[in-house]
């Protein structure tokens, strides 16, 4: 009983820590979003998603979303693949070194693309100099997609590393000694063990893709909208807590839903970076 008692006291902090940066910020968004500026009850903030400027911001985020996702899947795997099979007994410096960008700033980081990415920035400074034309990069769709995979590249990376490094060597021994070549057993064997590692890396980089605004501001400019980018503008700059705070409820749902399916296809739990 006291040691229970004990177990409580030390989880206070968190209790604290939980409802202050938690659960009354999230108060506070369904309040707003769920009531008009006389404090009346309304559906009109989370309905104004259908207007045409708000469903297009939302569906280009989603599409971009799906873009990335898709490109850091095909990046991560093999990545993983490389890092559970050759490093063992070095996994963790190989992985440390992998993540260490990932210390510095998320802002700065995205600059300095931005830098690199502009007309007339070091990529096409190069591209002039060797006698190639000038390439229009920055402020388009394809810019927003690339700073996308940079930033969240390791989240896919880390997941389906965690899933790959607990496969049994030994059952892609046994499929081999049954005659299964490398392609039936990555089909056969590895790729449905790893198929938590998948989706948890999947739901890690689709989430943050699609309600990041900070990405589509320097990559894409004013020019490319997202729904990311419409909410901060209704926080920041019209002042209209309550129309963003209803489109803030639309994206809450797409994260949910991303939630259940990944903790319906990982129930143990195989696929956490944790």
């Amino acid at each position: 009983m006291l040691r229970n008692k004990n177990k409580l006291m030390l989880g206070i902090p968190y209790y604290v820590w939980s409802v202050i940066f938690i659960v009354i910020p999230l108060f506070m968004v369904f309040y707003y979003g769920l009531t008009d500026k006389t404090g009346a009850f309304t559906f009109e903030n989370v309905s104004a998603i259908a207007t045409y400027e708000h469903s297009k911001a939302l569906w280009l985020a989603v599409k971009l979303s799906i873009i990335s996702t898709i490109i850091c899947f095909f990046l991560a795997y093999p990545l993983a693949m490389i890092l559970a099979k050759y490093a063992k007994g070095k996994s963790s410096v190989l992985v440390m070194l992998f993540i260490l960008p990932m210390w510095m700033n998320f802002l700065l980081r995205t600059m300095a693309w931005q830098t690199l990415l502009e007309n007339n920035g070091v990529i096409n400074t190069m591209l002039s100099f060797i006698g190639l034309p000038r390439m229009t990069m920055i402020n388009t769709p394809g810019a927003i997609v690339f700073g996308m995979v940079y930033n969240f590249l390791p989240f896919m990376v880390l997941p389906l590393y965690n899933s790959l490094e607990k496969i049994d060597p030994n059952m892609i021994n046994a499929a081999r000694d049954l005659g299964a070549n490398a392609f039936i057993t990555f089909f056969k064997v590895t790729l449905p063990l790893s198929v938590p590692g998948i989706i948890s890396g999947i739901t890690m980089v689709f989430v943050p893709a699609l309600t990041t605004f900070v990405i589509s501001t320097l990559l894409g400019g004013s020019k490319i909208l997202l729904i990311g980018n419409v909410i901060e503008q209704e926080f920041s700059q019209t002042n209209n807590w309550h129309l963003g705070s209803g489109l803030s409820i639309v994206l809450m749902i797409f994260i949910i839903i991303s939630m259940v399916i990944q903790s319906i296809a990982d129930k143990d739990g195989e696929g956490s970076v944790l």
